[in-house]
């Protein structure tokens, strides 16, 4: 099954900005809602999807499989998120660190929502055909070890081949930045809008003047 992409031209940038936390005052929120405002001040249109509270359902199940198959539609919940993504010019995750990885909510978001004949598809010759590539894609992820931890296990390699090779550069889409917040860091006064700035530092030149961010950090030393 394969989707016809949505054309934008003319129309201002949009960014959607994806946030996966249980709780509403985490630093995960603090951070997708200054990513938000500071690429609003850029000139883009934005829209923060927050998973949890949404309740999106990121079980791939029998609907999903059957899709996959070719023997049934894409589910309805999993097809209004391509048409979110379709919206938008930039994709921003924000994303606490589990078990070294993803939290479920957010991979299961990506596979039943990245799928073949919308992300990517293959051709008659057996290759891939990558469909995402309009798409710029920022990553921000939240640890809770410090940064010598994940530099000693090699987890910022496993972060850029699980996640921004083995997913979004499979399907095309250019990852424009992609963070590792630490924990040494949550104590740095200025980590929300060092932070920002790593995404708005990466906008056309135009758009990349300096915003301040507004707000205070969360407390996020035991919950980012």
């Amino acid at each position: 099954m394969s989707f016809a992409p949505v054309l934008r031209e003319g129309a201002a940038p949009h960014a959607l900005v994806v946030a996966t936390h249980p709780a509403a005052a985490s630093l995960t929120r603090s951070v997708a809602e200054a990513v938000a405002r500071a690429l609003a001040a850029h000139g883009h249109t934005t829209e923060v999807a927050d998973l949890v509270a949404e309740g999106f359902d990121p079980v791939f199940g029998r609907a999903d499989h059957a899709a996959y198959s070719g023997v049934g539609p894409l589910p309805d919940d999993a097809r209004a998120e391509q048409r979110r993504i379709d919206r938008a010019d930039r994709l921003v995750l924000v994303y606490p660190v589990y078990w070294w990885g993803l939290p479920a909510l957010l991979k299961g978001w990506i596979d039943r929502v990245f799928v073949a004949g919308w992300a990517f598809e293959e051709n008659a010759g057996g290759g891939i055909v990558k469909r995402l590539g309009r798409l710029k894609v920022h990553l921000v992820a939240l640890g809770g070890a410090d940064g010598a931890t994940y530099d000693r296990h090699g987890y910022r390699h496993a972060m850029h081949a699980q996640i921004e090779h083995g997913i979004f550069e499979f399907c095309g889409a250019a990852v424009a930045t992609s963070e590792l917040v630490t924990a040494d860091r949550l104590g740095t006064p200025s980590l929300l809008e060092d932070t920002v700035r790593t995404i708005t530092n990466s906008l056309p030149r135009q758009d990349a003047s300096h915003v301040s961010v507004n707000g205070e950090v969360t407390d996020g030393r035991d919950d980012v």
